[in-house]
């Protein structure tokens, strides 16, 4: 198997959920929870994390894992994604990486074993990203993008959309940092299920993902 690195990108500052990164979440903070789990994933080789935060890098000194100062910029809202993803290649001595948010607590151990086993096994694949599958009724600027409004079909015969939910990507380092993104020439998605996928962006996320933390 080949040498991967897992890279938990935390930042100092949160815009919907103060520091949520650092709230209490079952007894430990939703850093803590990640990295503990992240430990206990067969064939990843190095964790990271990768912050601006002092509170982070204390953590990830107290259980024992690599850290990178981000520095300032790439760690600001007005940092694009293709800037930050470019950055987090350029400053992680990898082969592989395995980019993962400890935003989705719901993600398995076995799920991110199978990730791995996925990406290296199929063979004309270059990056596996896990995306959400989502059939409704969407939107553009008040016109459907996905049915003809005057012959809506029933809501499950809606086309289904597949949306990247940022629980997990894996790509080589060298084209991550050479196309400053994530998502590979011939990405593999790998689905997710709606408790798996749920990512923490604002209070009612938060609460509900210690619900299920606590049932699941």
């Amino acid at each position: 198997m080949n040498k991967i690195t897992a890279v938990i990108p935390v930042r100092k500052g949160s815009q919907r959920i103060k520091n949520k990164n650092f709230k209490k979440f079952c007894g430990k903070s939703l850093l803590e929870h990640k990295i503990i789990q992240l430990k206990k994933v067969k064939n990843i080789n190095k964790i990271i994390v990768n912050t601006d935060s002092i509170i982070a890098i204390r953590l990830a000194k107290k259980y024992k894992v690599d850290y990178y100062k981000r520095d300032k910029y790439f760690a600001s809202s007005s940092c694009p994604n293709n800037k930050f993803w470019s950055n987090i290649a350029s400053t992680t001595n990898s082969k592989y990486i395995l980019l993962t948010h400890c935003t989705s607590p719901m993600i398995k151990i076995s799920t991110y074993e199978n990730c791995i086993k996925t990406f290296f096994q199929k063979k004309k694949i270059d990056s596996l990203n896990t995306v959400s599958e989502v059939r409704e009724y969407l939107f553009l600027k008040k016109k459907p993008l996905n049915f003809n409004i005057k012959k809506a079909p029933n809501s499950q015969n809606l086309p289904t959309y597949l949306k990247y939910n940022s629980a997990v990507s894996i790509i080589s380092t060298s084209k991550m940092k050479k196309n400053k993104t994530v998502f590979g020439n011939k990405p593999f998605f790998y689905k997710l299920d709606l408790i798996e996928s749920h990512d923490i962006n604002t209070t009612y996320d938060f609460e509900l993902a210690k619900f299920l933390f606590k049932k699941y």
